[in-house]
């Protein structure tokens, strides 16, 4: 099958399609998340910012991948460049979520072309969600993300991208939502089976990263030792909960990084 088939070089959409815009970044086939390919499909619309359906009505949800929140429309456009592209599915399972749609790592169906995840993160259109267990697959997403947050390029371009732990209440408008927060640890403390990593004094304001005991040997394995995280500074990403001040729960090694001293 030629690339002719998926690209119509007389418009602007068949120019994108031919290597652009999707595709520039990604060389070859993305090893980290070769998953079982799921099926395949041919991308006839775009729901929102990480969700295609596919023409034969079937919805996927692009894995490893988060938009921030407040620019889901704005990112929603980077994915219209899909449509009528075919597509490979793959995945770790194949089971839908509660509503219906499929996790998938999205790859196009000519090799040159690679992965539609690593090319998100690597052109600043979408941010690494940490919840990817795989580690080769993660530190895959995570590479292509930090070039472009590197390069300032698409989503971090924006100041308010990265909350930092001074405002607590900026924060909290994220409250529901993924987020990335970044500051420098106050204290790191103990609480039954919980590890409190305190980025303020008043629980009832400040910002707190909590981790289940149990994720503690993994993040150690990982060169993460909570306990020794005190006066540096650390990014966290997750979902915001509301618990006196923000909290994110980290349940993933990726979800905490050390960026100082």
């Amino acid at each position: 099958m030629t690339a002719r088939l998926f690209c119509t070089r007389n418009s602007l959409l068949g120019a994108m399609l031919c290597g652009m815009w999707f595709g520039a970044p990604s060389t070859s086939l993305a090893a980290g998340c070769q998953f079982d390919i799921q099926g395949e499909g041919v991308v006839s619309a775009v729901i929102d910012a990480r969700t295609l359906r596919l023409e034969d009505g079937r919805e996927v949800r692009l894995a490893g991948v988060e938009v921030v929140a407040g620019e889901s429309e704005d990112r929603k456009a980077a994915l219209t460049a899909l449509i009528g592209r075919h597509v490979i599915l793959r995945g770790e399972r194949d089971d839908p979520d509660r509503y219906g749609r499929q996790s998938v790592f999205l790859y196009y169906l000519e090799p040159s072309a690679g992965s539609v995840q690593l090319d998100l993160l690597a052109q600043g259109e979408a941010i690494a969600s940490a919840d990817v267990a795989d580690k080769s697959c993660a530190a895959e997403l995570a590479a292509a993300e930090a070039a472009a947050r590197q390069a300032r390029r698409g989503t971090w371009a924006n100041s308010f991208v990265v909350k930092t732990v001074e405002d607590p209440a900026d924060i909290l408008t994220r409250a529901g939502r993924f987020a990335v927060v970044e500051g420098r640890v106050v204290s790191v403390r103990q609480a039954g089976g919980t590890v409190y990593v305190n980025f303020g004094r008043r629980w009832t304001r400040d910002f707190a990263a909590t981790i289940s005991r149990r994720v503690v040997p993994y993040l150690e394995a990982a060169g993460i030792t909570p306990s020794s995280l005190a006066n540096r500074r650390v990014r966290v990403r997750g979902w915001v909960e509301r618990r006196g001040g923000p909290r994110i729960n980290v349940l993933r090694v990726g979800q905490i990084e050390v960026i100082g001293d």
